[in-house]
């Protein structure tokens, strides 16, 4: 297995377990999509374009920035809630 190979794993790997362990929600999801275009080069280098443009447009792009978006909308101010 080539070197780059191997890299290219270490990241996808490394990029889900930020994803999962991190406290910031920001922080993960910013992993999560740099994992998944990570895996998408990964697809590409193993010769399977159809899959690395797919996990490329729907993994990296439309689920991290939906993720992002949902992020930044949400309000957190940290104390207790109101009943309505």
């Amino acid at each position: 297995m080539p070197v780059a190979h191997i890299a290219i794993s270490v990241v996808v790997l490394l990029g889900a377990l930020i994803a999962v362990l991190s406290k910031n929600l920001l922080r993960a999801a910013i992993a999560l999509g740099v994992g998944s275009a990570a895996l998408a080069i990964l697809f590409f280098m193993l010769a399977a374009p159809y899959a690395g443009a797919f996990e490329l447009s729907v993994g990296a792009g439309l689920i991290s920035v939906l993720f992002i978006i949902v992020i930044s909308l949400t309000e957190s101010t940290g104390g207790p809630r109101r009943e309505a």
